[in-house]
């Protein structure tokens, strides 16, 4: 178990060189400003001090966990950060390829490399997507399993690398649905806005956060419900297919899997096998970091 850094009031000597690495949600997709994105880290940014943080987004749309390691990662590296955001893994469920042990390494390294030079991590376990777009009980119960796979690591990480964790996968935020875009995978300006309260609250809660917090009130009118329409028929399912088309196949076998298993009684079956991925995913982790392992 690697040591946890500390905090106090005086962490910062001047305005932090902030940095936020992750995917879509990062990035800001679903509160737009002029031409692109603003999101919840640049709301965050601007009330960590009295005087604007140093900010560099780094988050692409569509990012999975190898992405911010392999691109993301050497990038911030550079930064030098005194504060970094890492918020990934919802991408990582939507694919085929979906390996939590792969994952857990990953996001292993990230971890730990932002870490032992120096920053302050933060870290949100995340809904799960089916849920959010309200699939039926048979696609959205194996893309849960997998979400809750990703947080529990995630939650295990940061834990282990003394991270700032905003617990963010339920509660009122998720079922209200003036705080969502049209997708309903992203959050609207409210959202965002309610994810950057809630983690400037966990950093003033360890004096790392001392100026003022961001305004629940949204600063743009909300998107009018044939804009919301247009943007979903056109940009946005394209958004969601880019993402699940290769996952689709696999879904439905998954899909098979569940019915088969509810009836027979038998689905707690398919929960302690995930649970066992997980632990296994954990458990060779803490083997890497035996100084004699071969």
């Amino acid at each position: 178990m690697r040591a946890a850094w500390c905090v106090g009031p005086s962490r910062w000597d001047g305005p932090p060189r902030f940095v936020a690495l992750g995917d879509s949600l990062t990035e800001g997709v679903g509160d737009p400003v002029g031409d692109g994105w603003r999101g919840w880290a640049a709301l965050l940014a601007d009330g960590l001090t009295g005087t604007p943080a140093s900010f560099t987004n780094l988050a692409v749309s569509g990012s999975q966990t190898r992405d911010v390691l392999e691109r993301q990662l050497p990038a911030a590296l550079e930064l030098r950060p005194d504060l970094v955001s890492v918020v990934v893994g919802v991408n990582d469920t939507l694919r085929c390829t979906f390996d939590i042990q792969a994952v857990a390494a990953r996001l292993d390294q990230v971890y730990a490399a932002l870490t032992e030079q120096g920053a302050v991590l933060l870290t949100a376990c995340l809904p799960d997507p089916g849920a959010m777009l309200g699939l039926p009980g048979a696609l959205a119960h194996p893309l849960a399993r997998r979400q809750r796979a990703v947080n529990t690591v995630v939650h295990a990480l940061s834990d282990r690398y003394g991270a700032l964790h905003l617990h963010a996968c339920e509660g009122d935020w998720i079922t209200d649905r003036a705080l969502w875009s049209a997708d309903r995978l992203h959050p609207g300006e409210r959202g965002h806005r309610q994810l950057a309260l809630r983690f400037h609250a966990l950093l003033a809660e360890h004096g790392l956060a001392t100026g003022p917090a961001p305004s629940p009130e949204p600063e743009f009118p909300a998107p009018t419900t044939s804009a919301s329409l247009w943007w979903l028929a056109t940009a946005g399912t394209g958004w969601v297919a880019r993402r699940c088309t290769d996952l689709l196949p696999q879904l439905l076998t998954l899909a098979a899997d569940e019915l088969r298993h509810r009836a027979r009684g038998t689905s707690a079956r398919l929960d302690l096998r995930a649970s066992a991925a997980v632990s296994a995913a954990l458990a060779a982790l803490s083997v890497a970091e035996q100084p004699d392992a071969a």
